[in-house]
This record gives C-alpha cells, structure tokens and sequence, in this order.
C-alpha cells in the first residue's frame, strides 16, 4: 500500500521540474508519444488550457508544441473545432515502413565503416543486453534497445539519415514494455539484435542491412498489435 503524503499525485503528463529548461521540446516528445502509444487516440479533441494544466505549464508552449505535431501530420487544427489527433493504423505502418527503410541503409554504412571502438561498443551492448534478457529486466532491456540503436548510428556516420530516423519513432517505454511481457518475444528480439551486431562487426553490409530490415518489421507488427489490436 503507498504510503499517505497528503499530497495530489503527479499527472502522468506533467514535466518533472528539472526538464523544464528545454520546455517546448518536452512538451513536443510527452505528446507525441502519448499520441504514438495511442494514449491519445486518433479522432481525440484536445483542449489546450485542461492540457496545459494537466502539464503544469503555460499555453505559450504547448501551442508551440502542437504546431509543430501538426507540421508532422500527428495532429490536425481546424477552425473553430480545436486540435485533433489524427494518428491512426495505417499512419503507423508507415512510420514503420519508412524507419525499416532507413534504419536498414544505416545498417550497411555501419558494416562499412565500423572501426575497433564501434566494434567494442555493439560488442558489449550485445553481452548487456543478453544479461538483460536472461534476467527478464525489462526495464533494462528498453534502455539497452536505445544503446544498441545509438551505437549503430554512430559507427554509421551518418548524420543526415540519423536525423530521419527520429521522426519514424513510433515506440515509447509504454509500447515497449508490452512487448517485452512476452519472454519468448525478449529472446527473439535479443537473437535479432545478436545476428545484426554480428553482421556489422563482421564487415557485411548487406546481411546487416537484411537482419535490420526484417527486425523493424517485425518489430512494427508487434507495436500494430499492441496498440491498435492489429
């Protein structure tokens, strides 16, 4: 039982004190992965002051922060109706697609261009995150999935397709947590990371563009399921 503190409970989309240095770009990420984890579904009005509110924050940038959702398609203004979520299905499949088809060119540079240290580095990623998984610290294992990824983007050199791929990412901690339940699935997604780690150290871009590629899809199916029970 939680221990009584006399206080009312944080919103679960309030911005924590030591993040508001960078305000509008905290509220930017908290609302779009409400609205990717389908926590804000699509077809959803929202009203700016209860958000503002519930956020603890100002309007100043909150609008900030939805025009730039509507510049990425999340979110839709329309006159005299207010701001409407429309990320739906199909919008995220191709988010998938479209990070499939980036992550997996990122993947082939990273197996030409690898040096000593980026081997090392994916290297000991791959140990941690098998320790990870034989232990079910799911936790963990969301932590060392942003380890893994960042290790392969700079071993790739690629600054322009990395600077993409963010805009295609359709997991939060939420998302994947439900995925993770599944023991099974975290030795099968721990297996893939394996097989593409491999690849790159080995020098083979086009298995680790290959092993890349069929990890995000599967991956994507498995997000579509969770979230919009397809």
């Amino acid at each position: 039982m939680e221990e009584a503190t006399g206080q009312e409970p944080r919103s679960s989309l309030a911005i924590a004190p030591e993040a508001r240095q960078s305000l509008r770009g905290h509220v930017h990420q908290q609302l779009r992965m409400a609205i990717i984890s389908g926590r804000l579904p699509s077809g959803q009005r929202l009203n700016e002051r209860l958000l503002a509110e519930e956020m603890e924050i100002s309007t100043t940038p909150l609008k900030e922060a939805l025009r730039q959702l509507e510049a990425e398609g999340l979110v839709e203004v329309l006159p005299r109706r207010g701001v409407v979520v429309r990320f739906d299905a199909s919008f995220a499949e191709e988010m998938i697609l479209a990070r499939a088809a980036l992550e997996s060119p990122i993947a082939a540079l990273a197996a030409e261009r690898v040096d000593d240290d980026g081997r090392a580095r994916l290297g000991a990623t791959v140990q941690l995150m098998r320790e990870a998984t034989e232990a079910a610290d799911i936790a963990r294992l969301i932590l060392l999935n942003e380890t893994f990824h960042g290790a392969i983007h700079a071993a790739s050199g690629s600054r322009h397709l990395t600077r993409m791929v963010a805009q295609q990412q359709f997991y939060d901690g939420s998302a994947r947590r439900v995925i993770h339940r599944d023991a099974g699935e975290s030795r099968l997604a721990f297996e893939e990371h394996k097989g593409i780690a491999e690849a790159i150290i080995a020098g083979q871009p086009q298995e680790a563009s290959a092993r890349m590629s069929a990890h995000v899809l599967r991956s994507g199916r498995l997000y579509l399921t969770a979230v919009f029970g397809r």
